[in-house]
């Protein structure tokens, strides 16, 4: 089966194409490039659909022709990514060679470096997007074959209304085997000046981290907010890529940043953004990082830009943690309070559930008064030291909390331990609100884990982080004997999930 066949449902007639774009008119050319000038315009789809889209138009003077024609076909057929350029279909009649895309409505990344508008948190965005395209090339999860896109550039990244990037132009990209540690194709040096890795030009030698180096020149134009190369009379007088490296290697970012850009960054942002954009440069392919490992780090400085440390309640508790807990971004954070810390010196715990509600925990040292209590140790605890004794009297709980959430209900239990106790049973204690007068019976027992029960109280909706309470617990004659060991009373959000 032959190419043409094999993709003929891609197939659009050029009478409809130039219809669509009133015979190719100088109105309806929105750009051009390595491959011939782009128009735009109205094309029933094969869905039915009607939609605006882009053609682009072979030119054989610019050096392109069959072979890279039919490669962008067959590698966009293939290749189905939210952020690879989507082709729509393909004319092939008479001399003409045509390429039919969707249409994105702002353009290419180049024109948009050196607008300070483009916000240094939109730029990491669209080069995360661009990571996750070219991680996806590189690292394939359904076939063996790795794509080597040969041409990154700023303005083979396409922008759609929402700033959503797509990685375009495969004319020249190269498919590898992707069952090796390291693909290296032979080939002549193909490329555009700045963006094309200096090894691969000297020595011929491809594999896919020559596309890092040159995805590492777009971050550079992304932070830099220029592109990479100066001309004049069209003609190429000074790339700037060195620069910007020595620049970086010395720590004299300030030198080089897009001045509208420096008030916007996060400096951690920076400092990770920066370094992964050098690692790309590096002259050894050994140095460079995977695209994986670029991803990751993007996704870092992304994290880092958002994070906005003042008025945090996540931050204040940070700080308190014992022992000190050290973050990089909000995620990692979040990771970590999850699993809950102690705070207050050791007689607080805390805890952040998904939805990132605090969840509190005071000690019974802590909040604890009267009976016949004695300061002991459990190994299965939250806390250093919990209370234990036989109750012979009632005993008294009373406090007040520090990071409960605003608006969130919460249930309140006590948590506890006791000698021969029948877990199926309702708990034997009675309780009641300081500012009551009748005593309840608390409800059935649930089981946290290592031997300990949470005997839920009551409910109430927090109006503010800090909630004073005092309860007041009686037991019943039958367990004036018994053994207890009082944890600490804890406020529970009603939707966390463990």
């Amino acid at each position: 089966m032959s190419p043409m066949n094999e993709f003929d449902h891609l197939k659009i007639r050029l009478k409809d194409i130039k219809d669509a774009t009133e015979n190719f008119g100088v109105d309806m050319k929105i750009g051009g490039g390595g491959f011939g000038p782009v128009y735009k315009g109205k094309l029933t789809l094969s869905s039915g659909r009607r939609a605006v889209v882009a053609f682009k138009r072979l030119d054989p003077r610019f050096g392109q022709g069959n072979t890279e024609f039919w490669k962008e076909i067959m590698l966009l057929s293939d290749c189905k990514h939210e952020n690879l350029i989507s082709l729509l279909g393909f004319c092939i009649e008479g001399e003409e060679r045509i390429l039919v895309y969707e249409y994105l409505s702002r353009g290419s990344l180049d024109r948009y470096l050196s607008n300070p508008r483009l916000t240094w948190n939109q730029r990491l965005k669209i080069c995360v997007g661009v990571a996750r395209a070219l991680t996806y090339l590189h690292d394939p999860r359904m076939t063996q074959r790795r794509v080597l896109h040969r041409d990154i550039k700023s303005a083979n990244i396409l922008l759609d209304a929402e700033w959503t990037p797509k990685v375009s132009d495969f004319g020249l990209s190269k498919v590898a085997p992707a069952n090796q540690p390291r693909t290296y194709v032979i080939s002549n040096g193909v490329g555009t000046p700045g963006y094309c890795d200096p090894v691969y030009i000297e020595t011929g030698f491809l594999c896919k981290e020559s596309d890092v180096y040159s995805f590492g020149v777009v971050l550079f134009e992304v932070m830099c907010g220029r592109l990479c190369c100066e001309y004049r009379n069209g003609q190429l007088i000074n790339i700037l890529v060195p620069r910007w490296k020595i620049c970086c290697d010395k720590n004299k970012l300030d030198n080089i940043i897009c001045p509208g850009l420096k008030e916007q960054i996060n400096k951690d942002s920076l400092v990770t953004f920066s370094a992964i954009a050098n690692r790309c440069l590096s002259r050894s392919f050994e140095v460079r990082p995977t695209m994986a490992e670029i991803l990751k780090n993007l996704e870092v400085a992304l994290e880092q830009q958002n994070f906005n440390p003042e008025n945090s309640a996540l931050l204040e508790i940070a700080k308190l943690a014992i022992p000190p807990i050290s973050y990089t971004s909000n995620q990692e954070l979040h990771s970590r309070l999850t699993k809950g810390i102690l705070i207050d010196g050791g007689q607080t715990w805390v805890s952040v559930n998904k939805n990132g509600r605090i969840r509190e925990m005071i000690s019974a040292v802590k909040c604890v008064s009267g009976g016949w209590f004695v300061s002991d140790t459990a190994d299965d605890s939250r806390f250093s030291n919990i209370q234990s004794g036989i109750l012979y009297y009632g005993f008294k709980i009373s406090g007040r909390t520090q990071f409960l959430t605003s608006n969130v209900t919460y249930t309140v239990y006590l948590v506890f331990k006791c000698d021969n106790m029948n877990k199926d049973t309702h708990v034997p204690f009675k309780w009641k609100l300081n500012s009551e007068t009748n005593y309840s019976t608390s409800c059935l027992t649930l089981e946290r884990g290592n031997g300990w029960l949470m005997s839920r109280l009551y409910q109430f909706t927090s109006h503010r982080k800090d909630y004073d309470f005092g309860i007041e617990f009686m037991l019943p004659t039958q367990y004036s004997r018994t053994m207890f060991y009082l944890e600490g009373i804890e406020f529970k959000p009603m939707e966390y999930v463990d």
